[in-house]
């Protein structure tokens, strides 16, 4: 056992795919001039009142019934009382006592480990503003237009045990958000920010003192930030120093992270109920009928893979990492037969994924269709090409040589040779023409074979059907 356990809980900051903020008409839209999308109610100014936006509560409902979780029949909006330049009301609007989702979880996968990470809650908030610290001549500029954003913040339970199950959990969630549609997932906009609490103790004791690496922004960063973070905590308390609540900065710079402030706790923002929001009630009706409109989720859908098309846990898992994958992989099937599930996901997770990962090109926007893809794995499914010929085929649809995989071998002529008389013709020149090679075979050397079958099919340029090639060579050499 280590001398050490590592434990983390993550708190992230969903922004919700709605056409205004939470509480105002104010567009949301991303890269606006500065301070153009923030109106009388987003800075609180005297007589105006937050109303509350539907949508952004049906994205939150879509998210409990997403993860399992209960969604609260009534729900209260406080205020969280903190003064920063970004914060124009000198408050947010947040929920605190009563948040809309309660309980629930998300299954992650690290290697071959499942795990359960349980959620403790989520709730529905509204973003500050921004601080601009570049270009101003040593001043710090502020652009409200975040101001009053939706954001649903969700938060685990300490159940993380290493930094590698921190970004499995983390990457599972961006899926999830992105799956259901109610967020957008661009962690370079900020639409997806996740702080990590992290404390080590060693193993039966009570939980350590934490510290919050706060606006984590790449997954990359997520794990090298927790990685310091641990070590450093490691050492410190080896060394006798006792860790000190506290919020912390990443420098992915110096990969270090440091301190930023001491940690506040609850009664320090002295919530209370907001007296300009009503309290949120859900009903059973709401719920059914946000329910009804949610896609069919991941883990349904590997449930499905497997009993549908015989793949494996792990291979539904890949198939399923993210939306768009999970629709290339059922528009494919759709074409090429349930029969060949397990050829299009082989295809999907190996030559494919391949290009689309040198390429940097996401599976949505693929050169390659799914049905171009089905069409492929159908001809080599029915034996007019060969796995090595499929590959030059795959290399012309990607190049856009040819509209379809039937296309491309009728112009290029690479259906295979399946004719059993034409191959053991062929077969029977390469013999006579390679005596030493079927001595050295018949002497034991099995390398010589290998040799054999690359000549014939060297001598119909790929396109005999290599298991008849070997059948053949085999029976003709008595083997």
């Amino acid at each position: 056992m280590s001398q050490w356990e590592v434990v983390i809980g993550l708190e992230t900051h969903a922004q919700l795919q709605t056409k205004s903020k939470i509480f105002s008409g104010s567009s949301i839209a991303f890269g606006a001039e500065p301070n153009v999308q923030a109106n009388a109610v987003d800075i609180a100014l005297p007589g105006v009142l937050p109303v509350l936006n539907g949508e952004a509560v049906v994205c939150a409902i879509k998210f409990g019934l997403a993860v399992g979780a209960s969604i609260a029949p009534r729900s209260v909006f406080a205020r969280k009382n903190y003064f920063y330049p970004d914060l124009p009301k000198g408050y947010q609007i947040s929920q605190f006592e009563i948040p809309v989702v309660q309980g629930g979880g998300l299954a992650i996968r690290v290697g071959e480990q499942e795990k359960f990470v349980r959620l403790t809650r989520a709730h529905l908030e509204e973003d500050a503003g921004k601080s601009l610290h570049e270009d101003f001549h040593g001043r710090t500029g502020i652009d409200l237009n975040r101001a009053g954003t939706p954001l649903l913040e969700i938060v685990t339970e300490p159940d993380m045990r290493s930094s590698a199950e921190a970004v499995a959990y983390a990457r599972a969630l961006h899926s999830l958000v992105q799956w259901i549609g109610i967020c957008d997932g661009n962690m370079q906009e900020g639409s997806f920010r996740c702080d990590a609490n992290v404390s080590v103790r060693r193993p039966g004791e009570p939980l350590g003192t934490r510290r919050e690496i706060k606006n984590l922004n790449s997954f990359r960063f997520m794990q090298q930030a927790i990685d310091f973070e641990v070590q450093w905590q490691i050492n410190e308390i080896s060394e006798g120093r006792a860790i000190r609540q506290a919020t912390v900065l990443f420098d992915p710079d110096s990969g270090e992270t440091r301190a930023m402030r001491s940690k506040e706790d609850a009664h320090d923002y002295r919530y209370f109920p907001d007296p300009d929001l009503l309290p949120l009630e859900i009903g059973a009706d709401w719920i059914a009928q946000v329910k009804a409109g949610l896609p069919e989720l991941p883990q349904a859908m590997q449930a499905r893979f497997q009993a549908e098309y015989g793949l494996s846990a792990y291979d539904a898992a890949i198939l399923t990492a993210s939306r768009a994958m999970a629709d290339y992989y059922v528009a494919a099937v759709a074409v090429a037969g349930a029969a060949n599930g397990k050829a299009v996901a082989n295809w999907i997770m190996g030559e494919l994924a391949a290009r689309l990962n040198k390429n940097d090109i996401d599976v949505a926007n693929s050169p390659i269709s799914a049905a171009q893809l089905a069409g492929l794995v159908q001809r080599i499914a029915d034996n007019t090409i060969s796995n090595n010929i499929a590959k030059k085929v795959f290399e012309a649809l990607w190049n856009g040589d040819g509209s379809s995989a039937d296309e491309i071998i009728e112009k290029q002529g690479l259906k295979q040779i399946t004719d059993t008389g034409a191959i053991e013709a062929l077969v029977d020149e390469v013999l006579a023409a390679n005596q030493k090679s079927v001595d050295e075979f018949r002497a034991g050397k099995e390398k010589a074979f290998n040799a054999l079958v690359g000549q014939a099919m060297k001598a119909t340029r790929g396109k005999a059907n290599p298991q008849q090639v070997t059948d053949l060579l085999r029976r003709k050499l008595g083997a």
